[in-house]
């Protein structure tokens, strides 16, 4: 399936962003930038193919640029672009790739993630620190640009952005996702909901209605696994606080409907195909018993279409009107993933081969694989999108080999830091962004503590020097010569302050400082001789 769709973007599309099947070309969709190509590197190397890896790698780095003329959406070319170029970055030692000295910390994959990040961040410059929608990757932000963002495309960044700045040691990427995330945070109801799109300039709803759907969805997740992957209780806080609000006001009968966001009136209900990412996050946080009711209201829906389509009635158990569609989503499959890794529950399994054959028999033809335009009478639409190679047939995959590199519990690892050091790599763990590129939370750590390790190395030498010279100098001679020849150096106690800049975040094994490693070896002196 993915060899069909790939071969037949490079042979017709390439290097546009998308394949359109039913035509045998390719058209441009969210900024060209070979998208297709970008979103699907790390799948090459989920399903064992480091030769095409390294190729297109090598190929990306050749010929994509960011300094071109074009209005691109803030949220797709995160998730999609830095996404995949951040995930190719961590993985490409284990594809084979000859690494820079210092990875994961350095590379040319990064460098160009972090390139394409920087043309994001003029977005991120408003009164409230909420992103414009939409930038010009030459130019910024357009002054006639409409204040008004959804609230995924809000607080969508922390994952990537967070990497940036572990990885890179600029601290500016996490900074403006995270005040991001607490001018949203602010803005929640007297009931706990958030709206669906909101101006970000005055921070006043636009759009009221509150759900787990289409332009929130992956807000609610994004909370989840930074919390995950940056052991931070301030967003595992947010997001149980939002738990339980979504859980008072919009879940019926293990449906979640949409609300007013004020009065928890029912808005709209209907189940949309990207609310099926619910179950795989509440599996992340144990919520098993709940995911499993969610999961197969949505596997009925699945089952009596052959897909799932973008919206449906649940009072009429239905299709809605003008969203007939299913354009291969992966939401549902990458629940099924999430779940039968937690449970076993061979269900998922089931799931996963309905799931396979609907979309061989319904969406495959002569040059990919077509979003299906009504899935009552399978009709189908000229367009593949990429999130099809990067998530779809991923998470199908995945489901279906146990044995995957990326289901590591920790048996095998690498190693890797800024000073060569003893950073355990690759081990397991691995947090998938809303694009389904998977991050190494390691490395993140391996980056941040190597910096921070040279630093008190630097400063420990510079205090050598420092008190050598001191205790050299005229004045320090003749006490030296009555008596005061010992000359060790004593390394302070840590302060208060400093164990809180230091303290081991909630759930993480907390690393020695290297000072205290440094104790272990014995003590420090100075050479006088």
């Amino acid at each position: 399936m993915f060899y069909h769709a790939y071969n037949n973007y490079l042979e017709n599309a390439f290097p546009y962003d998308e394949l359109r099947p039913l035509t045998c070309d390719g058209q441009d969709t969210w900024g060209s930038f070979s998208l297709t190509l970008i979103d699907a590197l790390d799948t090459l190397l989920i399903l064992g193919n480091s030769t095409e890896f390294q190729r297109v790698a090598r190929l990306l780095q050749d010929r994509i640029n960011f300094d071109i003329d074009v209005n691109a959406s803030v949220f797709e070319t995160n998730i999609r672009v830095v996404g995949g170029l951040l995930s190719a970055h961590l993985l490409s030692k284990k594809a084979g790739v000859e690494v820079d000295v210092g990875w994961p910390c350095t590379g040319p994959l990064l460098r160009m993630a972090e390139e394409a990040a920087r043309k994001l961040l003029p977005a991120f410059q408003t009164p409230t620190g909420m992103p414009y929608g939409t930038v010009n990757l030459l130019y910024g932000v357009n002054p006639t640009e409409t204040p008004v963002t959804c609230t995924a495309g809000v607080g969508t960044f922390i994952l990537e952005f967070a990497t940036l700045s572990r990885l890179t040691g600029d601290p500016v990427f996490e900074e403006v996702a995270k005040k991001a995330l607490r001018a949203l945070w602010k803005t929640r109801s007297e009931i706990g909901l958030v709206g669906n799109h909101i101006d970000v300039l005055s921070s006043k709803w636009v759009a009221q209605d509150a759900g787990i759907g289409a332009g929130v969805d992956s807000y609610f997740e994004y909370l989840v696994k930074g919390a995950i992957m940056l052991q931070d209780e301030e967003l595992m806080l947010m997001f149980s606080e939002y738990d339980k609000a979504l859980k008072n006001y919009t879940k019926f009968d293990d449906w979640y409907l949409w609300v007013q966001m004020h009065k928890g009136t029912v808005t709209m209900p209907v189940f949309q195909s990207l609310e099926a990412f619910w179950p795989g996050m509440q599996s992340l946080i144990g919520d098993l018993d709940n995911a499993m009711k969610t999961f197969l209201n949505y596997y009925t829906v699945w089952k009596q279409f052959g897909g799932l389509p973008e919206f449906y009635s649940i009072p009429q158990g239905y299709t809605v009107d003008k969203r007939e569609g299913y354009p291969l989503r992966p939401e549902l499959i990458e629940s099924a993933m999430y779940l039968y890794r937690a449970t076993g529950d061979p269900t998922f399994l089931k799931m996963g081969h309905d799931a396979l054959e609907s979309i061989e028999k319904i969406s495959k033809v002569e040059c990919g694989f077509a979003t299906v335009k009504d899935v009552r009478d399978h009709k189908l639409d000229n367009r593949m999108e990429s999130f099809f190679l990067a998530e779809t047939v991923k998470y199908l995959y995945l489901l279906f080999d146990p044995d995957n590199f990326l289901h590591n519990s920790g048996s095998q690892f690498d190693t890797g830091g800024v000073l060569n050091a003893d950073c355990i790599l690759g081990a397991g763990g691995y947090i998938f962004n809303t694009e389904a590129h998977p991050l190494d939370p390691a490395a993140l750590h391996c980056c941040s503590r190597g910096r921070q390790e040279f630093l008190e190395v630097e400063e420990m030498m510079l205090d050598l020097k420092n008190s050598h010279l001191h205790s050299r100098s005229p004045s320090n001679i003749g006490q030296a010569a009555q008596g005061d020849t010992k000359n060790e150096i004593e390394i302070g106690p840590v302060t208060e302050s400093d164990k809180k800049k230091r303290k081991a975040p909630i759930l993480s094994c907390p690393s020695q400082l290297f000072t205290t490693k440094l104790s272990v070896l014995g003590q420090v002196f100075s050479d006088d001789t």
